[in-house]
């Protein structure tokens, strides 16, 4: 394994076994709530955006250690970011994880996130890495979109 491999495998477990922003959050502008049925990961995101900026996201959940280091980062990332910003970073995190090539601009852009590179040779674990941000496009959403759990798997 290479020395970035290792840094980026190190910050996955760091993050899986300790994630930052795991609770809920009072005052949220939005929530949802996420389940992967295949693997049993569940996640609760809680927003709170202030004049079009994510100014707290937090949340609660179970599951593996790529879907709880992922929802950790992800709060890590979008803090203080537009909503516009956010879906931009969603749609470069959901390339790198599907495998779908970036320029070096939109990898660059994408920091500690880029961690996650590995999940595109493991098709099954893209569902564990996208989830929570599925369930806090559904939060930004607002209460009218959110109904049943936001999940990684068909309607079919």
């Amino acid at each position: 394994m290479t020395h970035a491999a290792d840094l980026y495998q190190e910050l996955i477990l760091d993050h899986g076994r300790r994630p930052r922003n795991h609770r809920a959050l009072d005052g949220a502008s939005g929530k949802a709530d996420g389940h992967n049925p295949l693997c049993g990961d569940r996640v609760t995101v809680f927003v709170r955006v202030e004049g079009g900026v994510v100014a707290d996201v937090t949340f609660v959940g179970t599951g593996c250690a790529i879907s709880q280091a992922s929802s950790s980062l992800m709060t890590e990332a979008v803090r203080g970011r537009s909503v516009a910003e956010v879906e931009a970073l969603f749609g470069r995190f959901h390339d790198l994880v599907t495998g779908t090539p970036a320029d070096d601009a939109a990898q660059d852009a994408l920091g500690k996130l880029a961690a996650f590179a590995g999940v595109a040779e493991f098709p099954m674990r893209v569902k564990c890495a996208t989830l929570a941000w599925h369930t806090l496009r559904a939060a930004l959403a607002g209460p009218a979109a959110v109904g049943a759990p936001v999940t990684t798997e068909d309607a079919s």
